[in-house]
């Protein structure tokens, strides 16, 4: 028997092949689109469903594009793509992940809701609270993450505080905030107008922030840029600070903190502290803040810690230092928050160097070194030459129960021995 298949059904048979082949690379499926994005690893929010609209709450799709981000079996990269604006409540993005490292790549613009907005929806969450609760408190948590890696090239984040900033007894959010988070690199964020601090770290190792660019008014209230708790191996670097607190503030449990090529103000300068607050044991060590320039600010380099604590602030430098126009370009504050209020104890404060510093101050008090009665040891002051802004008008030091020694410092200092 002739099994041979006839040349007209074989050549019918090549051509339905072909076109079954040429639909399957061309079809616009979304499943389709979803396999391509895991075989890349890149997971891009709108396939998830964000608008980008500025008006639809884009939050759940986040969260979505996050899950699998962080699922995936390599390296997975979140993306908020260019040209939307991403309207969210508050998410927080958790480990850990089972991918090795997770990039996010954010390259459009993610909003804020405003007060009112945020509000409703935190009570329609949770109907029992009043308030803010810890998991409204921020826009953007990310928790647990190790190798983590964030570049905002092309992208912004906007807090939309001014909606907030009235209301003196609100408790406002914190744009973004990362807990536990280990081997972290920031690059090229901006972030604008927070209600509260732009940036909190709480408990992480080896973070660096390079290239951050923050922008708040100057008179809004505790628009913190970085606030720094129980954390080590800290960089950050070559950023502008524009703020109505503290442009970074390192506070208890915090360890080899450094900043590097910091511009700052308006704002209330790089500070140490608060320490102590409601008498708690408090420690700060191993910081350099060097090659800043404080332009405007209310104070320049400063540490602050409150009567009745304990424990230590030490071994720390603020070294090439350019001062425009401050009003307190240096001081140690053992005093602060304490409202007249006469308390026994105070941390320790020792091994403080203050080397090069140029500039001038708004305020006549140009150095304050103002410590407790048990005193603040081994405070160096080497090459300071700050001056008046007020043409003919003197700069002044006031010391307090401060011990070290000052070297080619302008106004002069006596300090102790």
């Amino acid at each position: 028997m002739d099994l041979a298949m006839p040349t007209s059904l074989f050549s019918n048979m090549q051509r339905l092949m072909t076109i079954l082949l040429i639909l399957g690379f061309v079809s616009p499926c979304s499943c389709v689109r979803w396999r391509v994005s895991t075989q890349t690893n890149t997971y891009n929010v709108i396939d998830y469903g964000a608008h980008g609209d500025g008006k639809s709450d884009d939050s759940e799709a986040f969260l979505s594009a996050w899950k699998d981000t962080c699922g995936a079996q390599q390296t997975g990269t979140l993306v908020i793509p260019p040209k939307g604006e991403f309207l969210l409540n508050y998410i927080t993005l958790n480990g850990p992940c089972n991918a090795p490292s997770v990039n996010i790549q954010l390259q459009g613009k993610i909003v804020a809701a405003g007060k009112n907005e945020w509000i409703k929806v935190s009570e329609i969450k949770n109907p029992k609270t009043k308030g803010l609760t810890n998991e409204t408190s921020n826009l953007i948590v990310i928790s647990n993450v190790t190798n983590l890696s964030i570049d905002g090239s092309g992208g912004s984040i906007d807090g939309y505080g001014s909606t907030w900033w009235n209301c003196q007894s609100c408790e406002r959010p914190t744009i973004l905030r990362f807990k536990f988070c280990n081997d972290l690199t920031v690059s090229n964020l901006t972030i604008t107008n927070s209600p509260k601090a732009h940036i909190r770290i709480n408990s992480c190792e080896n973070a660096t922030f390079s290239d951050i660019s923050i922008r708040s008014p100057g008179d809004s209230p505790n628009t913190d840029g970085f606030d720094i708790y129980t954390s080590k191996n800290i960089l950050i670097q070559n950023s502008t600070i524009q703020c109505g607190d503290d442009c970074i503030a390192i506070s208890g449990g915090s360890s080899n903190i450094s900043a590097t090529g910091i511009a700052c103000g308006p704002g209330h300068g790089i500070s140490i502290g608060s320490l102590g607050r409601n008498k708690a044991y408090d420690t700060v060590e191993e910081v350099l803040v060097k090659n800043c320039t404080f332009t405007n600010t209310e104070n320049g380099a400063r540490i602050k810690t409150v009567p009745g604590g304990s424990g230590y602030a030490r071994n720390i430098t603020f070294e090439n230092i350019t001062i425009i126009d401050a009003d307190n370009p240096i001081i140690i504050d053992q005093y602060y928050d304490s409202y007249g209020k006469a308390e026994s104890g105070a941390l320790n404060v020792s091994d403080v160097i203050f080397r090069g510093f140029s500039g001038t101050s708004a305020k006549e008090k140009a150095i304050t070194l103002n410590c407790c009665p048990s005193g603040c040891f081994d405070i160096v002051l080497d090459h300071v030459d700050i001056v008046s802004s007020k043409p003919g008008k003197p700069a002044s030091c006031s010391c307090n129960n401060a011990h070290g020694k000052a070297t080619n410092t302008v106004p002069e200092c006596s300090l102790s021995s």
